[in-house]
């Protein structure tokens, strides 16, 4: 008889965002006059930039003919989007990144559960506390994880890093050796990052260990302090300890295009191996590359064009994060985050759980939000919000809500 996975059985209830998702479901149904407005998940609403359309439309005219028709790519991604990122996210900031470091693919999320194909079942994990879900749910379904702790609501085997009020929702270096350590910056869900001085103690203690870490910044594009590092590759000695993951969705609103990469590079190696070569292997064997139409229209926002206009909708959504800040901070509520990412982190009132929140805030605001305990233990007393709405709406939402408290 077959064996399935059984780490699978193990993984507790449903994904997050199903299960805010299910929630939502149930309460629109039973109260169909509802109109709720979800400052919940965090798809982008703006359309596509001119640019992007201009250049996908382009490669679809292209693919209608005899001499432009392309087949199957190249796994990694297409040259001419390959040496547009590293002129266009690295050397623009004085990073040296080569093209043959860049691992074009389907997703972030795709990358942060598949990058664990190329790493030891018996490997210690480190994770921030509160934490994206993927970094802990694929570890546990590869068996890294353990077993779960219902009580304690942890993996038994999993480094917990606690992101909390007291030290800015920042990590430390654990104390105990852990060999795989998930960074993001901005974080998804508390709205930090991690400034210049930590991350260079970060990847000081991961050359010193033989660690890897998996560094997500999805969220770069938001970052508008000065002194946040774009990057992990600013600082001195990340090139031999760490593997960055960067994403198009939210940047140039790709959430449907599915486009994004990972960047692996040379110097980087562990077991005797380099984990570029390792990954390549990973990627030419499981994955067919992304689209060409796709990967045209993402190279079109390093056009001079193209990158104004990006930013024009960042900028949106950044009016956005500041609205939802600033206006529920006049209503007595105490928030996070929303300057350098497109995350609120709200303190829920006293005594009142994160998901008891999320059932009063949908049944009297018809405002959908994720509760803070769907993160981890340290998400407990939290809720997130997205600034990724419809600015009339968001507006809305946040009156809504400020409602509920005067």
């Amino acid at each position: 008889m077959v064996k399935i996975n059984e780490n699978y059985l193990k993984l507790p209830g449903s994904y997050l965002f199903s299960e805010v998702a299910r929630r939502i479901g149930a309460y629109t149904e039973a109260h169909p006059e509802a109109k709720i407005i979800k400052l919940s998940i965090g798809d982008v609403t703006r359309p596509l930039v001119p640019e992007v359309v201009r250049a996908m439309h382009g490669a679809v005219d292209e693919m209608g003919t005899v001499e432009g028709f392309r087949g199957y790519g190249p796994e990694q991604g297409y040259e001419f989007l390959r040496e547009a990122i590293a002129r266009g996210d690295y050397a623009a900031r004085g990073v040296d990144i080569k093209p043959e470091e860049i691992f074009v693919s389907d997703g972030a999320k795709s990358d942060c559960g598949n990058i664990g194909d190329i790493f030891g079942v018996d490997n210690v994990v480190a994770v921030c506390d509160p934490v994206y879900p993927v970094y802990v749910d694929t570890n546990a379904m590869a068996g890294r994880a353990g077993e779960y702790q219902e009580e304690l609501g942890k993996w038994n085997r999993l480094i917990y890093m606690p992101c909390v009020e007291s030290n800015g929702f920042s990590p430390e270096p654990p104390k105990e050796k852990a060999d795989i350590i998930y960074l993001c910056s901005p974080n998804n869900p508390t709205g930090a990052v991690i400034s210049r001085e930590k991350l260079k103690a970060w990847v000081d203690y991961a050359n010193a260990n033989g660690s890897v870490i998996l560094y997500d910044s999805a969220y770069e594009a938001f970052i508008t302090s000065e002194d946040v590092p774009r990057t992990i590759f600013e600082i001195d000695g990340a090139r031999t300890c760490a593997i960055e993951f960067r994403s198009f969705s939210k940047t140039a609103g790709f959430t449907g295009n599915r486009c994004a990469y990972t960047v692996v590079p040379i110097e980087l190696r562990r077991g005797g191996v380099t984990l570029n070569s390792m990954w390549n292997r990973r990627q030419t064997t499981k994955f067919n590359g992304v689209p060409y139409v796709v990967q045209r229209g993402a190279a079109a926002i390093y056009t001079e064009e193209g990158r104004r206009q990006v930013m024009e909708n960042i900028g949106y959504y950044r009016e956005n994060a500041r609205v939802i800040r600033e206006g529920l901070s006049s209503a007595g509520l105490t928030c996070f985050g929303g300057v350098d990412a497109p995350y609120i982190w709200l303190k829920v009132p006293d005594g009142v759980g994160s998901w008891d929140f999320f059932d009063q805030v949908l049944a009297q605001a018809n405002v959908a939000t994720t509760p803070g305990a769907g993160f981890g233990p340290s998400g407990e007393g939290y809720i997130r919000l997205t600034a990724f709405g419809e600015a009339g709406a968001t507006r809305t939402a946040v009156e809504r809500v400020r409602n509920m408290f005067q």
